[in-house]
């Protein structure tokens, strides 16, 4: 009799569909629910409709418009040499090495501007505070110095060195360098090694005012 339904609910339907797949007959209670052969579903799809690894689907979410300085910018790229990026990047840096070169920060007023704002105003190292001096210094080949006004900028330099020679040699001309692996551990690792070191090197106690610059 068609339409009777059970004081559970209504009768399940033989063509009902579960996830696309038809779904088994209805079964007592407890019972243990028997699919029919080649669609017994999977931890959590049915077989053969397991999503595509590529999800959400193209198209399935609007694209926002790049603004033109975006579009610009990525114009300026596409139409550049590979070894243009490099070349600006390393641009940069010589920028940095002629600031120090040329302002000699070992001979400046700790006031002198351009000034650090938190040593100004406090009277505290910040983090990066000796970064110049110590960049000075290596520049001149006396690494002792270097280390005492900057010891974890000395101790990266070699290794942000390879990094970039590894990454601009791979982009403008297709070397091949062995890449170090930079896990997040090791990132947070020296991240809080750096706050470890711009804290101790305000406290005004022997020896951590040796580090004080």
């Amino acid at each position: 009799m068609s339409g009777v339904t059970s004081v559970d609910g209504p009768a399940a339907r033989p063509d009902a569909q579960v996830g696309g797949t038809p779904a088994p007959q209805s079964a007592p209670a407890g019972a243990p629910v028997a699919w029919p052969t080649g669609q017994q579903p999977d931890a959590a799809w049915p077989t053969g409709q397991q999503p595509d690894a590529a999800w959400p689907p193209p198209g399935a979410y609007p694209m926002a418009e790049p603004d033109r300085l975006t579009r610009f910018v990525m114009r300026v790229y596409d139409r550049s040499p590979r070894w243009a990026v490099p070349l600006a990047a390393l641009g940069c840096v010589g920028l940095g090495v002629a600031y120090a070169l040329l302002s000699d920060p070992t001979r400046a007023a700790p006031d002198a501007a351009p000034s650090c704002l938190l040593k100004l105003t406090t009277g505290l190292d910040c983090p990066g505070c000796g970064g110049t001096r110590a960049l000075w210094y290596v520049l001149h080949g006396d690494v002792p110095a270097a280390a005492r006004h900057h010891f974890l900028f000395v101790f990266a330099l070699p290794f942000l060195t390879y990094l970039f020679v590894v990454w601009a040699g791979k982009q403008a001309f297709g070397w091949r360098l062995p890449e170090p692996q930079i896990s997040s551990k090791l990132i947070g690792g020296f991240l809080a090694l750096w706050l470890v070191f711009s804290v101790a090197r305000n406290l005004p106690w022997a020896p951590f005012t040796s580090l004080y610059v």
